[in-house]
């Protein structure tokens, strides 16, 4: 298999919004890292419709939110391909919990695998990066970060972490032809919501301005967009995918 320029590491891309993400990149004519934490299966038969786009896959089984395995995987990519052009840190968890009542080890997983993923991550592929004048990062807050919720102050935290992440690297590597974006999605198919049942989905629609959830696809065609020639003067913005719900807080 031909092996593309330049590659992309998605976290959390065996299903979902990562998903979407890394089909749209293979698309675009990225090689492609997947990983998961738990599921080996669903990683790989993503990554059998990745290569469909005749680019080259590597799955990278590992939970983000350890600091060697996040290492580890960044290791692996760059061993493979040469270096990692574009991240993605996508993973996520958003455990329903009150501040008094959350645990301090749930809280530091929070803070882990939401926030202090992205800075180990940024720091193992950025050296390739700037060696090579070219390089995508994008980050991921939520609704979660620009709104109260209760029992979501460790999510909220981690989500702000983020965006003060996002800010602060894209005004120092710019000047190395790296932009740095955060991406802030509404609600998707698949997110911590029980969307099988139709009063909540209907409710998710109702309160949305444009009635309706969004789709993966969407966010893909955003990233695509940002590691394109086109996006290449965009750095360091929230760009909003959620139909414009955020009008109403």
């Amino acid at each position: 298999m031909a092996r593309a320029e330049r590659t992309a590491l998605i976290t959390g891309s065996g299903q979902m919004i990562g998903k979407g993400i890394a089909l749209r990149l293979a698309e675009a004519g990225f090689n492609i890292i997947l990983n998961g934490s738990k599921n080996r299966t669903i990683c790989e038969e993503t990554a059998t419709e990745v290569e469909a786009f005749g680019v080259d896959t590597l799955v990278a089984m590992g939970n983000v939110g350890i600091k060697e395995e996040a290492e580890n995987i960044a290791k692996g990519g760059i061993d493979k391909f040469g270096s990692i052009d574009v991240l993605v840190n996508n993973a996520a968890i958003r455990p329903h919990a009150g501040f008094l009542e959350i645990s301090e080890e749930e809280w530091q997983q929070v803070q882990d695998v939401n926030l202090n993923a992205s800075i180990w991550l940024c720091r193992a592929c950025l050296p390739g990066m700037i060696e090579k004048k070219w390089g995508r990062i994008i980050n991921f807050t939520g609704m979660m970060a620009q709104r109260g919720y209760h029992g979501a102050a460790a999510v909220s935290v981690s989500k702000h972490g983020n965006w003060g992440l996002t800010k602060s690297l894209s005004d120092e590597f710019g000047q190395f032809g790296i932009t740095t974006n955060i991406i802030s999605p509404g609600t998707f198919p698949g997110d911590d919501y029980d969307l099988s049942k139709d009063e909540h989905r209907s409710k998710l629609r109702d309160e949305n301005p444009m009635r309706r959830l969004g789709l993966t696809t969407e966010i893909g065609g955003m990233v695509a967009y940002l590691c394109s020639k086109d996006g290449s003067f965009v750095n360091g913005q929230m760009l909003q995918i959620n139909g414009g719900v955020v009008v109403q807080f």
